[in-house]
């Protein structure tokens, strides 16, 4: 087991290579009482029966993005109201990305603030969305516009969990991977460079995810509630969170972060000056693993939706870009014309 300490508005740790039945277990055994929350696709591998867990402690989700609603966290505070759920209870989040936000949202939450910890179960939910704290839920304007800055006690990876995934959704999760390896640590891209294929980067799984994670848990300790530095861990999520949100939430959000990594390398070659090689290595190893880079929504629909990001400032957009492998650079309210220009790399 590797374990990587995470320092935020509270110190806990990632272990990586654990049986997830096992320390389940201990935290069952540590609460008066605990919430499991999981989505149903995972109903038929994960075993509870050798665990102190009645029916009513476990609530079982949608899949995906439907999950992350204002009506699936009601009726998961409902669930902690009929348990009688005290402040040292805890709500265990177990399944991917959208699960873990979904359920530190919840934990977030009830009674301002209870323990809760994540089991994340996919190759993105590994190695982002359940490390750092952002928990949330999806409205009509956007994705995650309402949530909060709630640190897990613990994360714990049972990489057995990758087994069960597709290619697609695995590939989806390498788009994380390969951002952390541009935005922060290039031998992460070394790594990938050596694989012809999806299966050599499953093989090698673990020391993908020991780095990724490594890469946001110095990210999130110099910058837990996102004042600038935190930022770069959203490098390809301007455009793609959009792209992924015209997709009615079709697309994996990897795949559509994928889309939005091509767009902010084209625009950081305008803006910034990156080269054309590291412009193309971009296209490269998402295209080797299968992922998308080109989309067919407008220019206007896409920046539409950029206009409202995050990180955006009185109406004017703000991007995360590069200037080379390693080194983030903030582009604010670039020209039309740069981002006509990064629009047509990714046009269909």
């Amino acid at each position: 087991m590797k374990s990587i300490q995470v320092r935020a508005e509270r110190s806990y740790s990632v272990e990586i290579g654990i049986a997830w039945q096992d320390r389940l277990r201990e935290i069952l055994d540590s609460h008066n009482r605990a919430l499991v929350i999981a989505p149903t696709s995972l109903s038929h591998i994960l075993d509870f029966s050798t665990l102190n867990l009645s029916a009513d402690r476990i609530f079982w989700v949608p899949d995906g993005e439907g999950q992350k609603s204002a009506a699936v966290a009601e009726q998961i505070w409902q669930r902690c109201g009929e348990m009688n759920l005290q402040r040292s209870d805890a709500i265990v989040g177990i399944g991917g990305g959208a699960t873990t936000d979904l359920a530190g949202f919840v934990a977030a939450t009830w009674l301002r603030g209870i323990e809760w910890y994540a089991f994340p179960t996919s190759l993105a939910g590994m190695v982002d969305a359940s490390v750092g704290g952002k928990t949330g839920i999806n409205t009509a304007a956007g994705k995650n516009l309402v949530g909060a800055f709630h640190s897990p006690s613990l994360v714990a990876i049972d990489l057995d969990f990758l087994n069960s995934l597709s290619d697609r959704d695995f590939a989806a999760g390498l788009a994380e991977v390969i951002k952390c390896g541009f935005i922060s640590d290039e031998s992460i891209l070394e790594v990938l460079k050596g694989f012809p294929d999806i299966q050599g980067a499953r093989t090698h799984a673990a020391i993908l995810v020991e780095k990724s994670v490594s890469v946001k848990a110095r990210v999130v300790g110099a910058d837990f509630k996102e004042s600038k530095a935190r930022e770069v861990l959203n490098y390809g999520h301007t455009a793609g969170h959009a792209i992924e949100k015209l997709s009615g939430y079709a697309l994996r959000h990897g795949e559509a972060v994928s889309i939005g990594l091509v767009f902010a390398a084209h625009l950081s070659r305008t803006v910034c000056g990156l080269s054309d090689v590291e412009v193309s290595l971009h296209e490269n190893l998402l295209e080797k693993f299968g992922l998308p880079t080109t989309t067919s929504y407008s220019l206007d629909e896409i920046v539409s939706l950029m206009a409202g990001d995050k990180k955006a400032r009185s109406g004017e957009m703000r991007f995360i870009g590069l200037r080379t492998i390693g080194t983030p650079a903030w582009i604010e309210n670039p020209t039309s014309d740069a981002i006509r220009v990064a629009y047509e790399s990714i046009s269909k």
